[in-house]
Formats: C-alpha cells, sequence, structure tokens
C-alpha cells in the first residue's frame, strides 16, 4: 500500500520535463496521516474484536471489522491516488455542480426506500457492496463550493446583499436537510467550514460577528427544542447522576481514560471494549487507545493531529502568498473541517463537549468517512505539489 501511495503522489510531473523531485509534496504531512491511519487501522481491530466474536452465529469472525476497515482503507488509497492527479482549477471550474450533485444525495437520502432509517436517523444510502453517508461527502463539497464562491464573489464580501446573503440562503437549506436526517453534529462542523471560509476570504467582520451571534442562538434553540439534545445536554454536564441512562456512554469513556493512566492497560486488554463502551471502533475509538495506550497514546495522537493541522495551514498559507487563492482556501477550509471534527470527538470522549454522533477523523471506523478523509489529504497534497511546481518554475525563470 505505501508504494502505491508513493508511486502515485510522489512521481507525477506538475509539467512535461519537470522532474518530481523539483516537485515534492510534504512529507511531513504525508507521514502524519500515514501514521494517524495506520493506528487507526490496529486500534480499529484492537476495539472491534469482541462486537465481531458475537456475529459468529451470521458467518462473522473476530476479523469482520478489521477486514472491512482494510478495505475502506484500499478503496480511499486508491481514490486518493486518482484525486491527486487532478488540477485545482478543475476543482474550481466544478465547484458548484459538485455542490448541487452533493445536495441531491442530500435530498435522496430523507426518502423512504432510498436512504436507510438507522438508530432513528436516515443517514445512509445503501449501495450494495457499502453504504454511503452523503453528509461526509458534503463536508469536502462544502470546502470546495465555499472556497470558489468567496472567491468568485471576492469585491462584494463587504456587501451584506450581494456577499454574504446567497450563501446564507444555500446553507440554510443545507442546514434543513442535515436536521432532517438529522445530523447535529455534521450540521456544526459544515457550517464551521463555510463560515471560517468566508471569514478568511474578507467577509465583513460586523457581519460575522452578528452571524456568531445569530448561530449561537439558533443551536441553543436547537438543543432546547429538541428533548433528545437537552437529554445529552443534561447527561454531558453530570453524567454520573444517571451512569446507567443518560450519561451511560460518557461515564464508561471517562472510566477508559481513567484505566489507562500513563501508559495504559495494554494493547488489547482493555475491559471497557467489552460490550460496556457503545461503539467503542467509532464514536469512542478515542477513550479505548486512552485505556490501552494510555496518556502517552492519546499524546501521541494529538501530536499527529497538531502536525497534520499545523501543515494544513502552512500549505493554505504558501498558496496565498502564490496568489492562488482558492487553493489557499480550499487548504484552510480542509484544516478546519477535519481540525473541528477531531476537537468535537476528542472532547465527547473525555467529558468536554456533548455527545454526538462525530467519528475521529484518520482513525474511527467508517466507509464515507475513511474515503472522504483520505480524498482531502490527496487535494491537500495536489495544492501542496502544485505550489511547489510554481516555485520551482519561478527558480528556473531566475537562474
Amino acid at each position: 500500500m505505501l508504494s502505491a501511495i508513493r508511486t502515485g503522489l510522489f512521481q507525477r510531473d506538475a509539467k512535461p520535463g519537470q522532474s518530481a523531485s523539483r516537485a515534492p509534496v510534504d512529507l511531513v504531512l504525508f507521514w502524519s496521516v500515514l501514521l494517524l491511519l495506520s493506528i487507526g487501522f490496529v486500534m480499529v481491530y484492537s476495539a472491534s474484536i469482541m462486537t465481531a466474536e458475537t456475529m459468529k452465529a451470521t458467518g462473522y469472525r473476530g476479523t469482520y471489522f478489521l477486514m472491512r476497515h482494510g478495505a475502506y482503507l484500499v478503496v480511499g488509497v486508491t481514490a486518493a491516488i486518482v484525486v491527486f492527479q487532478i488540477p485545482m482549477a478543475l476543482w474550481q471550474r466544478a465547484a458548484p455542480f459538485l455542490f448541487m450533485a452533493g445536495g441531491l444525495l442530500m435530498v435522496l437520502v430523507l426518502i423512504p426506500g432510498i436512504g436507510n432509517f438507522v438508530n432513528g436517523s436516515r443517514r445512509w444510502i445503501n449501495l450494495g457492496f457499502m453504504t454511503m453517508q452523503p453528509s461526509e461527502l458534503m463536508k469536502l463539497l462544502t470546502v470546495i463550493y465555499a472556497a470558489d464562491y468567496t472567491v468568485r464573489k471576492a469585491a462584494f464580501m463587504d456587501d451584506f446583499k450581494k456577499g454574504f446573503l446567497p450563501m446564507f440562503s444555500v446553507m440554510v437549506f443545507m442546514a434543513a436537510l442535515l436536521l432532517g436526517q438529522p445530523d447535529f453534529g455534521a450540521l456544526v462542523v459544515i457550517t464551521s467550514i463555510a463560515m471560517s471560509i468566508l471569514f478568511l476570504g474578507g467577509l465583513n467582520w460586523r457581519v460575522f460577528a452578528a452571524l456568531m451571534v445569530l448561530l449561537a442562538g439558533a443551536f441553543v434553540v436547537l438543543i432546547v427544542s429538541s428533548p433528545y439534545r437537552l437529554q445529552r445536554i443534561l447527561g454531558f454536564m453530570d453524567p454520573w447522576a444517571d451512569p446507567f441512562g443518560k450519561g451511560y456512554q460518557l461515564s464508561h469513556s471517562l472510566i477508559a481514560f481513567g484505566r489507562g493512566e500513563w501508559l495504559g492497560v495494554g494493547l488489547g486488554a482493555s475491559v471497557e471494549k467489552l460490550f460496556y463502551l457503545p461503539e467503542a471502533h467509532t464514536d469512542f475509538l478515542l477513550a479505548v487507545i486512552g485505556e490501552e495506550l494510555g496518556f502517552i497514546g492519546i499524546a501521541v495522537v494529538i501530536a499527529l493531529f497538531v502536525t497534520f493541522i499545523y501543515r494544513t495551514f502552512m500549505v493554505g498559507r504558501e498558496a496565498m502568498v502564490r496568489e492562488r487563492y482558492f487553493a489557499a482556501l480550499v487548504a484552510q477550509g480542509i484544516g478546519v473541517w477535519l481540525s473541528v471534527q477531531a476537537f468535537i470527538n476528542m472532547g465527547v470522549n473525555m467529558g468536554l463537549l456533548p455527545t454526538k454522533g462525530l467519528t475521529l477523523p484518520f482513525l474511527s471506523f467508517g466507509g464515507t468517512g475513511v474515503l472522504m478523509n483520505c480524498v482531502a489529504v490527496a487535494v491537500l497534497l495536489r495544492i501542496d505539489f502544485e505550489n511547489r511546481a510554481i516555485s520551482a518554475s519561478a527558480r528556473k525563470g531566475v537562474l
């Protein structure tokens, strides 16, 4: 797999006759992602083995989730190699059409018979060989569309009616679709992406500040008006008040972290994954990492995320210096997306935020999530590749 990635990402020339050595991609970014994916691969197996063992009656074995996650990684890496070949100029031209296609999928998932209804939510479309979650796809498409919109409307960013209102109307429609599923976690992430890109693109700060106040009020109303969301908030504030009810997930997550101490109980030795901690291989994978690998394991994961996010924003900064504004906003938007999602997941696992159904990027088990994370990294590497190709051409011209 590693050789395939290196061949696909490192050996393609930016221009005929230009050597790959003159325009390499960011190796720090690449290796931080590869290490996160590798840790996730091992920990998904560790966290899911007992769950898979109980499915023997239907023909499954302990490696069921491992094999599926491995297949998702292969698909994700293959897609990343393909996506890396696509120039950013093509992404920019296709941005509105891609966003409309994603919106159509968001509508289709709400139609009975097309969208799968699981645990009170209608978020997935069954493709036969895997299920697709359109909200995961929309995170990347929102980055692409918001970046293109901001560049096209750059002259009107100080104009509320021409610059902000059209984008706001689109996001309100998208919010309605997400709440219809419902997927409040994805709504928070996608809203963060759109608002961050608009702000970075020069949105009037007064409009931005007023909107943040309105958004905060809207989220409070959404929480108070929904007994389910309100119960999650109450459970988050004091999970021990009802450890067998609304505080069940968080209380067992905290127990897992407490058992891990500094060095953990050992890889594979988690007790909480033995049907005490729900969603151990998806939403609460970090708690299993904390239990088995301890504070050191959590510190390594956080350090890798910090490294990745830092390099992501540096790629965006380099694109901005070269006046590649669309590419810069895409890189920074991807950084916002993955950092916000990782922060929320970690906060939920550690009891710092209310429970939300968001996976940990690059690590948690999942199909569409893993695929879109890999594609996002490929887009980042493409932006960095083009930055370096431009620099190499400029140096060659000077010489």
